[in-house]
């Protein structure tokens, strides 16, 4: 039997009956958690290793960890937050505190959602791991969304391709040609397999004294990666849908672990779509950092780069200088990003 879709307007009531349930939920909750002065201690620092609907989980200066509400004022907090927290001196229904502010962000890595707007996913993140894979399938398209939001947000990415394992050596130097696209244009790739531990040891190099992120379609195999860098923490993993081709959703919510050799590893969702339609079309333009050397040399000021006369960055896709596979994905991103765009004003 077919599954039925979902209009549209069907989706947006069922948002909202959601978020009303949520609301009456968490007013509620802090109406029986009534948080005083004098049930908390002092304030102290803190950072964010784990973010619920309601509560996150905070980490001391000691590696304790404690559950915590949010002061209503707080307009975000998530995985990576530094945070002033108080500590309640006995527990309350589970919760050990409160989160009263946060520190300012390095940066942010943020997502869009047609409900909510820009979605926060994660902060003061010194590098994203692009997780590709042979299965679902290998797509240039999804790094290319990945990589505009890394060159805007101003964060270093590596793009990591898993489950080679799976790959014929026919298979496997198609998918090394594919990579060195990105090579030649100055990004790190790194072909590994969460499966026999192939390549592992460099990329848990990669990881060391710094705060990286996990991000990629689900089914890519991000939480078998957590695994093997991480075993005690049996990350839920999950197959990719035989009728689909589609990665099921494993991970639910964002956690940052220690690693053990040094440094923060966060754990994000798995998500299928990555939609640009919250940047203005330059940002995604300037997304491309191979394009910057001919970005001003076209002919026209309001050039479109694509049929138009003397255009610089078809001049330079011709002259081999732009690769035309990123200049197709980039004029197929724009496309997208104009449709998604009119679908959101369609659904407000």
């Amino acid at each position: 039997m077919t599954k039925r879709k979902l209009t549209q307007n069907q989706k947006r009531r069922i948002h909202s009956n959601n978020a009303k349930a949520l609301d009456r939920h968490r007013r509620q909750e802090k109406k029986n958690i009534d948080w005083q002065d004098d049930l908390l201690g002092d304030t102290q620092d803190g950072i964010v290793v784990a973010r619920y609907s309601m509560h996150a989980d905070v980490e001391n200066t000691q590696g304790e960890i404690f559950r915590c509400n949010l002061r209503r004022t707080l307009a975000s907090v998530v995985v990576g937050d530094r945070v002033i927290w108080r500590e309640g001196k006995e527990q309350l229904q589970g919760i050990s505190g409160v989160i009263e502010a946060v520190q300012a962000r390095k940066n942010e890595l943020a997502r869009p959602d047609y409900y909510d707007g820009l979605k926060v996913m994660a902060s003061n993140i010194d590098r994203i791991i692009i997780v590709s894979a042979v299965l679902p399938s290998l797509s240039l398209n999804i790094i290319d969304r990945y990589l505009v939001i890394c060159e805007n947000a101003h964060i270093p990415a590596v793009i990591v391709l898993n489950k080679i394992d799976l790959l014929s050596e026919q298979e496997l130097k198609a998918a090394a040609e594919q990579l060195k696209i990105y090579e030649d244009i100055g990004y790190q790739t790194l072909m590994i397999s969460a499966e026999t531990g192939k390549n592992m040891e460099k990329l848990t190099s990669l990881l060391t004294d710094c705060t990286s992120i996990f991000v990629g379609q689900s089914g890519v195999g991000k939480s078998s990666l957590v695994n093997q860098i991480l075993p005690d923490v049996n990350a839920q993993t999950g197959e990719v849908s035989a009728n689909s081709g589609l990665g099921q959703h494993t991970t639910t919510a964002s956690r940052l672990y220690h690693l053990p050799h040094g440094g923060n590893l966060i754990d994000s969702p798995g998500i299928r779509e990555f939609g640009l339609w919250h940047l203005e079309p330059d940002q995604i333009t300037k997304g491309y950092r191979e394009f910057q050397y001919f970005l001003g040399g076209c002919k026209f000021r309001d050039c479109k780069h694509l049929n138009d006369p003397q255009c610089a960055l078809r001049e330079a896709v011709e002259q081999g200088k732009i690769h035309p596979i990123r200049f197709e994905n980039y004029h197929r991103l724009m496309t997208s990003r104009d449709e998604n765009k009119s679908q959101r004003h369609f659904i407000e």
